[in-house]
């Protein structure tokens, strides 16, 4: 299956799929505001996309459902050898279980997420000819298989303007102000809404790479994060570890 370009594709609202709308930002972040954030991330890294690695939907998918509380580093080296043989659902049935485990055992919850990964695949012959859907409703009904990673094979896979909140952008989203929500589904709710159209596809990978790489979540790196103007997050570290300015030794001194 041919995936479709990445370049940007303005117009086209954020996909909100089942989620009902609500009032967006409850925080009340302006949305010229919002608006400026993500042309800000978006200059750094304009045509960002996902870490982890795959060359099909179907590996995509596989992919997405391994990371589950695992790094994408770690599946990436767990799918190198998986994917160069396994690239569609048969070839995993062929593979079996077993087979399955000894590629994946240093993932965690490897055995549920082997298990989910062979039922997703008979899934996927007996329902839909062996591919990936590109509907919602139809990945959400796969073993497991959740909104969050439906809204990345929707984005990644097939193009659409799904935005994917995950531990990286929930904890971003309401540290900027974009939301308060409690949830994973109520800060999509919150964010979604906020987000411009020109960067409707790129907006969760741009919130995502923010966070995992600047607004870590024991330490952020506010002393150099192009955000740091719009950003309501009360504890910034305002200079680099181990680098006082004088007044900051000073009062440390007294």
């Amino acid at each position: 299956m041919t995936l479709p370009p990445r370049g940007k594709m303005s117009g086209a609202p954020v996909s909100r799929g089942a989620a009902p709308a609500r009032k967006a930002g409850r925080r009340g972040i302006p949305r010229a505001d919002a608006e400026a954030i993500f042309d800000t991330l978006g200059a750094a890294n304009p045509a960002p996309r996902t870490e982890l690695d795959f060359v099909n939907p179907y590996t995509l998918l596989v992919a997405v459902v391994l990371s589950a509380q695992a790094t994408d580093a770690g599946v990436n080296r767990a799918t190198r050898q998986l994917f160069q043989h396994v690239r569609e659902p048969a070839a995993m049935l062929a593979l079996g279980i077993d087979g399955l485990k000894a590629h994946i055992r240093t993932i965690g919850l490897f055995n549920a997420k082997a298990a989910n990964v062979i039922r997703l695949s008979e899934q996927l012959i007996e329902r839909h000819g062996g591919q990936v859907p590109a509907d919602r409703a139809a990945l959400e009904a796969l073993a497991g298989v959740g909104r969050k990673t439906a809204n990345v094979v929707l984005n990644e896979a097939f193009g659409e303007h799904t935005l994917a909140v995950d531990t990286h952008v929930f904890r971003v989203a309401r540290r900027i102000g974009f939301s308060a929500g409690k949830t994973p589904d109520a800060v999509e709710r919150d964010l979604v809404p906020l987000v411009p159209a020109r960067w409707g596809r790129e907006a969760h990978h741009l919130l995502i790479l923010h966070g995992r790489y600047l607004c870590k979540a024991r330490t952020p790196e506010c002393w150099r994060c192009s955000l740091a103007r719009w950003c309501r997050f009360p504890e910034k570290t305002v200079v680099a570890p181990g680098k006082l300015t004088a007044r900051s030794a000073m009062k440390a001194e007294s």
